[in-house]
């Protein structure tokens, strides 16, 4: 896979996770900054590192599925991991200017 390959399936990726939301906040995930790395293999094996709002968060178990499901369903996607992470801790801060003008915090 070309790094050209690599860049454009990344951005579909991205484009597929922006399908998915927090049901307790009106923003994607992509947006929240909940998403830390996406690392795509040769072989189009794809591990997403994600957080959670929070480690007590309701979407703990259905977030984590919503976010392999929504990436396999990539074209050129041959297998994903997801690994859900604590640290570095999620804050704020990690959104994009987008969804935080959707919440009101800029």
């Amino acid at each position: 896979m070309t790094a050209e390959e690599k860049e454009a399936l990344h951005g579909r990726i991205v484009e597929a996770l922006q399908s998915c939301y927090d049901p307790e906040i009106p923003v994607d995930i992509y947006k929240l900054g909940l998403i830390y790395e996406i690392d795509i293999a040769e072989d189009g094996a794809v591990k997403i590192t994600m957080t959670l709002t929070s480690p007590n968060c309701p979407a703990a178990q259905s977030l984590p599925d919503d976010v392999r499901i929504k990436a396999q369903a990539v074209e050129g996607v041959k297998s994903v991991e997801v690994e859900i992470v604590f640290e570095p801790p999620w804050t704020p801060e990690k959104m994009d200017d987008a969804a935080k003008l959707v919440l009101n915090i800029l």
